[in-house]
């Protein structure tokens, strides 16, 4: 993945009753996001302690739109968002396992 790039990275809270909910909604959205070209990397994170806290990188399409109906009324706080630049060579690394 060399060149110059960015990823915005959404966080958001939800209750953690609610994180299995969550993800059922959110994953034909992330199936959508890995097949569009410009996607190179998408990677979900949760926090260990607080299982409702759940961020990724961020892309925005029509598609949002069911997700984020179904979603948002779970959100016990506003999303946050923050981009980042990419460094770039040496300081990315990808494996397959």
């Amino acid at each position: 993945m060399p060149g110059p790039g960015f990823s915005l990275h959404q966080k958001i809270y939800i209750n953690s009753k609610d994180v299995d909910k969550f993800f059922k909604y959110f994953k034909p959205t992330h199936d959508a996001i890995i097949k569009e070209p410009e996607c190179r990397f998408l990677e979900v994170y949760q926090d260990p302690k607080e299982p409702g806290t759940i961020s990724w990188d961020q892309m925005t399409k029509d598609y949002y739109k069911d997700y984020l109906a179904a979603t948002e009324p779970m959100f016990i706080k506003p999303r946050e968002f923050k981009i980042f630049n990419r460094v770039g060579a040496p300081y990315y690394t990808v494996k397959d396992h």
